[in-house]
């Protein structure tokens, strides 16, 4: 690829730039293997190197093991985390067999994405000392490079090879050297030190008025394919179609100055600007119990001076604010009070029509066309340094706030070595960030890469505001971790197993075939979970009803419903587990109208009013769950029309959680004689139903883990009401 031509500035005026700094992300199919093995190993050493040298910034004792915020761990778990990832990641994938340190290990393995502001568990740890920890990282680089010197390589790199792995632990780290220089910047300034690598710029001044720049939009193609020559995070593949409309992007991000403006008008002090869910974090925070400036502006007097990572300087009015996402909106918010415009953030897909302003990506520029990488200075600069056609900072200096809650690509599948690196944010409360900043470096600097933190959260990031009348949906998608729902969300549209036939498509195919010639206007399905049956029938009758007394069955019925796929997690044995989607599109279903589906909670022996008139009403596995059976019996006729058909299927399992052994249908002796179900639901229905046909048993088969199945015989019985 060329090196940016639109670029108009002159890259070359840093100082200090370091070789080492300019380090460059792996191409994945180009080379022979040997050479590639090399470009491994000096890549590794390189990542290995560079973020010791961060924790050389560390001047004291405390600095390593007091908390520099109480959400994340301190920076001795960090130090060792890193190093440990190798270690596990390995052996998850089963190329070695052995611990270096089992105690470090589980000491330093998880725990460094706590998710709000106020839930982490503050237990006791006993932390290692940092020797142990030198040693034990000393350790790690000795089995990695010895592994990478013998491991097999081909070309290309792709996520089946070893070095998949390997370069998971190098990008790892080097995600943890932004997100650990975040919380240096956190400590106490007296327990930071002044390092010869890590230079802050020096060049301030007043900001430049910023302004509205016409962008053109158009039709964009995100997400990469699986064979992309760079390495990537599993939320980055797949694909998204996004048609972008024209929209206006601020000239540059915004400045210090520019935020100023927002606080001076009372900007943390105005409960209107401000969403929920920010307002309740912008109230809580700080010791006083309320946010009052923005996260690395120090109070002097009645100013302010500015911190860096390691330094505490005057004010740069011309840098980037660094700000949460609750900031920005509420900033973003007040200017579209004060201007009378549509502003707030850019989506995700706005930030990439500005992206392609930039016609190269990090491994191939010569000088990064903007401040990242770690090829200028180890803090952001002027907001004007950079500039791209119309633009400054379309990619670095600080990061870019989206309005973009982060959601997998269609075609989204995790990585079987990492599986929780993406799916805990599908949650609709971590937004995207996008463009990088000056310390991102490896997989954080490509144009492809998607990295999103909870809103109230701080990163080396800002934002620039745009103009625009795009709408993003910011609701809730998460993983379905319900048990029960995830189950039958499985059990409904997951694979089958041993060859029997998916239950609510079969029970489904026999309603339409034994309706007959009865009409196939209405039909209700009782009992009707999570709701794979009631898609089916809507094949061939124009409104469906869909009932069942769990609102979580219906929740993700109705998701289903609305969005064509829901994801669920399915437990494979112990702590563990795989990710799924059920997706009405691979099922077969996107040829169906849904909207003749309606779904609704409610009690099958006490149903509204209006569920009446159905030419049809399915009770799958239903009445073995029911309080009062025969109630239920007694009454369903009432809701179908003369001639209309009642099916029934049960594996017939009464137990006393459900139905109190008085209201059992069948399964007990009456004066001593054994009473079946079978021959109880005929008395229950013989004054109101005659029966179509003989009995006919349905199989089915629920996974409850990956080694353990539940394998029923229901029975079902087709029933028409009498004229």
């Amino acid at each position: 690829m060329a090196e940016n031509t639109a670029s108009q500035k002159d890259y070359s005026v840093t100082p200090d730039a370091h070789p080492k700094k300019t380090t460059r992300t792996l191409v994945l199919n180009e080379g022979n293997p040997e050479k590639k093995r090399q470009e491994l190993i000096d890549y590794f050493h390189q990542t290995f190197d560079q973020y010791n040298l961060l924790f050389e910034t560390l001047a004291c004792q405390e600095a390593w093991y007091e908390k520099a915020i109480p959400l994340r761990h301190p920076l001795i778990f960090y130090y060792g985390h890193t190093a440990a990832f190798f270690v596990n990641k390995l052996i998850t994938a089963k190329l070695i067999s052995e611990r270096v340190d089992p105690y470090i290990e589980s000491t330093v393995a998880i725990g460094v994405d706590e998710m709000s502001w106020d839930d982490l568990d503050d237990s006791n740890y006993q932390w290692p000392t940092v020797q142990q920890v030198r040693d034990y990282r000393s350790k790690v680089r000795a089995l990695v490079s010895g592994f990478i010197q013998n491991m097999p390589l081909e070309i290309p790199i792709n996520w089946e090879s070893q070095a998949w792995v390997i370069l998971m632990g190098i990008e790892h780290e080097r995600i943890h050297l932004e997100t650990s220089s975040v919380l240096i910047r956190q400590l106490p300034i007296s327990y930071v030190q002044p390092h010869s690598y890590w230079k802050h710029c020096t060049e301030t001044g007043s900001a430049p008025e910023n302004r509205l720049i016409e962008m053109p939009g158009g039709s964009l193609h995100l997400g990469k394919d699986y064979d992309d020559s760079l390495y990537g995070w599993d939320n980055e593949y797949g694909r998204c179609e996004v048609e972008v409309t024209p929209f206006k992007a601020s000239e540059y991000l915004v400045s210090n100055q520019e935020f100023k403006a927002f606080m001076d008008a009372g900007g943390y002090d105005n409960e209107r600007w401000w969403t929920d869910e920010g307002w309740a974090w912008a109230t809580f925070s700080n010791t006083d119990g309320k946010a009052r400036h923005p996260e690395f502006w120090v109070p002097e007097g009645d100013s302010y001076r500015y911190r860096t990572m390691l330094a505490e300087i005057d004010m740069p009015w011309n840098w980037p604010v660094d700000v949460n996402c609750h900031e920005a909106q509420a900033f973003c918010r007040w200017k579209s009070e004060v201007t009378g415009k549509q502003i707030q953030l850019p989506s995700e897909a706005e930030w990439y029509c500005l992206r392609e302003a930039i016609n190269t990506d990090q491994p191939w520029w010569d000088k990064a066309p903007g401040n990242i990488n770690l090829e200028y200075w180890s803090s952001s600069c002027p907001v004007d340094q950079f500039r791209t056609g119309e633009l400054c900072d379309i990619i670095g200096n600080v990061w870019q706030w989206t309005t973009t809650p982060i959601d997998g690509y269609e075609g989204f599948r995790v990585h079987p070595c990492y599986d929780d690196f993406s799916t805990p944010t599908f949650d609709g409360r971590h937004n995207l960030i996008k463009g990088g900043c000056w310390i991102s470096t490896g997989n954080y600097a490509i144009k492809e890469s998607r990295y999103a933190f909870r809103r109230h959260f701080f990163q080396h990031a800002g934002f620039r505001y745009v103009e625009s009348s795009a709408m993003t949906n910011t609701s809730s998608n998460p993983y379905e971790s319900d048990a029960l729902v995830a189950q039958y969300l499985a059990f409904h549209f997951g694979e089958s197993y041993f060859d029997v036939p998916n239950y609510p498509e079969a029970c489904a195919r026999l309603c339409y075939e034994v309706s007959g010639d009865t009409p196939r206007t209405r039909a209700l399905d009782l009992g009707c979970s999570v709701g794979r049956t009631s898609f089916e029938l809507a094949r061939w009758f124009q409104h469906v009803d869909g009932i069942d007394f769990s609102a979580r069955f219906i929740s993700a019925a109705a998701e289903l419903q609305e969005r064509g796929k829901i994801r669920y997690h399915l437990p494979t044995e112990g702590e563990l587990g795989d990710y799924f989607i059920a997706d009405t599109g691979e099922m077969g279903l996107d040829d169906i109208d849904t909207s003749r589906i309606h779904f609704t909670q409610g009690d099958a022996c006490n149903l509204k009013p209006i569920l009446n008139d159905y030419d049809l009403v399915f009770a799958g596995n239903l009445i073995d769950r029911l309080n009062n059976p025969a109630q239920f019996l007694g009454m369903i006729h009432e809701r179908i029309r003369p001639g209309g058909i009642l099916v029934i299927t049960s594996p017939y399992t009464w137990l006393e959680e459900y139905t109190p052994r008085q209201n059992w249908l069948g399964g007990i002796r009456e004066n001593g004689e054994a009473l079946d179900t079978y021959t109880g639901l005929q008395r229950a229905l013989s004054k109101h139903f005659e029966e179509v046909r003989p009995p006919v048993d349905i199989p089915f088969v629920i996974r409850e883990t990956a080694r353990k199945y539940q394998h029923t015989v229901a029975q079902c019985t087709v029933w028409r009401h009498k004229a």
